[in-house]
């Protein structure tokens, strides 16, 4: 599966919350912890490319009031295509977190960086290529704060999804309010690179 994505930096987070609301259906809010594993003499590596096994612990309230917690293993090759991220995704669940760890760890990987955010996720119906939805993170990243994230997930990511997908998430990203000049084309690897605290 491919992610094409892209994020922005948010002053005001409330009033992205009430347009949010009113063009899309409510998901869950969430709280997400990252740690970022890599082969020691690779650790520059995730700063430019996010290459690397992710280790996330998830806790989500759903719509419904449901609660659910899981912890998913990611490893992603990312691609910028102008300021849009195109990212091919695999990921999967993992039923202990502290085996998988130690697993990674036994392998020679090291966990170089930690991110911790919590936010609220919507999804909007995609208004011009077909696709069936883009999906609305509005997430405060500890020590970087509100982004916004937009993301459509396609099967088939060649040239011309791409740039469909590209036109469904810069129409989103104006009926919102937010100018093109508030993405944000550096990963939260990069931002977060000189605010390491563990």
């Amino acid at each position: 599966m491919t992610e094409i994505e892209l994020k922005a930096r948010i002053d005001d987070h409330e009033p992205i919350k009430e347009r949010l609301s009113s063009l899309g259906s409510y998901v869950r809010s969430y709280d997400k912890i990252d740690s970022y594993w890599l082969n020691g003499k690779e650790a520059a590596l995730l700063i430019t490319t996010n290459t690397g096994i992710r280790v996330r612990r998830e806790s989500a309230v759903g719509a419904d009031g449901t609660g659910h917690e899981t912890v998913l293993g990611t490893m992603k090759k990312r691609e910028m295509s102008g300021n849009i991220e195109v990212n091919d995704e695999r990921e999967f669940a993992v039923s202990d977190a502290a085996a998988f760890e130690e697993m990674l760890q036994g392998l020679g990987l090291s966990k170089v960086m930690r991110k911790e955010k919590h936010g609220l996720e919507w999804t909007v119906k995609a208004d011009l290529s077909g696709n069936p939805e883009i999906k609305a993170e509005l997430s405060m990243v500890k020590g970087l704060g509100w982004f916004l994230e937009l993301e459509i997930l396609r099967e088939d990511a060649n040239e011309r999804t791409v740039w469909e997908s590209r036109r469904e998430l810069f129409a989103l990203l104006q009926k919102l309010g937010v100018g093109e000049d508030r993405i944000e084309t550096r990963n939260y690897a990069q931002l977060l690179s000189d605010c390491r605290d563990f």
